[in-house]
């Protein structure tokens, strides 16, 4: 037997968490197009592998730790390279050993218990929005134009060695001082990144893949977590178009021409 095989088998027998809980962990694998919305437009998306993400602990504020929140964990990993503090915890909840760990602050904890499973088919579905939160590139040191968009200096006659310099960086003499927040060269990237109201534009249960409509934070192979949006509109709503007649002066056409009235 496969460890894919024996995968979906623990999936098929474990408890599922809650509809009401939407939040899961994934990978991403990378971009593509797809077609979405009954087949009549062609869109970017970014491929995640999401779940399945058994539930290890569960916070109540109730409790010791006086909060609400859910811990999940994704993926696979070796037992010596993880501290005996937390596998104790995946050992308390019946779990195997996983490669991430991430805790979800939740509003209410009813119907959540460790050892529960999370999978995409069970949280989200195609026309939903979700936000994703991943850790953006690393670019290490970089300069002004690149970091913050900075056209440079003009690369005349006489602005030797000047081109990519960021210019004045104290508005006056008095003040003796560079402003805190001002825009200059220094580490680029690998920063927590959220984007909100992303589009689930097709999910695959069977390979545990969900495709969102536009770029994700991070490289291939990083963790991204995908949550309900917090957005007013949680899912996509199809517009109303009405059509508008016109004559040949461009005249709208409307309804029935109004009666006149009865005389009295």
């Amino acid at each position: 037997m496969t460890d894919k095989t024996e995968a979906a088998k623990d999936v098929a027998g474990a408890k599922r968490a809650p509809a009401n809980f939407r939040t899961i962990l994934g990978e991403k694998v990378g971009m593509t197009q797809v077609y979405g919305r009954r087949e009549n437009r062609l869109f970017g998306v970014t491929v995640v592998k999401a779940g399945p993400c058994p539930v290890v602990r569960v916070k109540t504020d109730q409790g010791p730790d006086g909060y609400n929140a859910v811990q999940l964990a994704y993926g696979a990993r070796p037992e010596k390279n993880i501290s005996k503090p937390v596998l104790g915890q995946f050992r308390k909840a019946g779990v195997a050993p996983a490669r991430w760990f991430r805790e979800i602050r939740v509003a209410d904890v009813k119907g959540l218990e460790a050892g529960q499973i999370v999978t995409i088919d069970g949280a989200f579905k195609p026309g939903d929005y979700v936000d994703v939160q991943g850790t953006s590139k690393g670019h290490g040191f970089a300069g002004v134009m690149k970091r913050h968009g900075f056209r440079g200096l003009p690369a005349s006659h006489g602005a030797s060695d000047k081109q990519r310099s960021p210019g004045s960086l104290a508005s006056r003499r008095s003040l003796g001082r560079v402003l805190p927040g001002q825009r200059m060269a220094g580490h680029m990237g690998n920063e927590t990144v959220s984007s909100l109201k992303l589009e689930v534009i097709k999910i695959d249960p069977e390979a545990n893949l969900i495709y969102l409509a536009g770029p994700v934070p991070g490289p291939r192979g990083g963790l991204v977590t995908i949550s309900e949006t917090v957005n007013a509109r949680k899912r996509y709503v199809e517009p109303q178009r009405l059509t508008v007649k016109k004559d040949k002066m461009g005249n709208i056409i409307g309804g029935k021409k109004p009666t006149k009235a009865a005389p009295k």
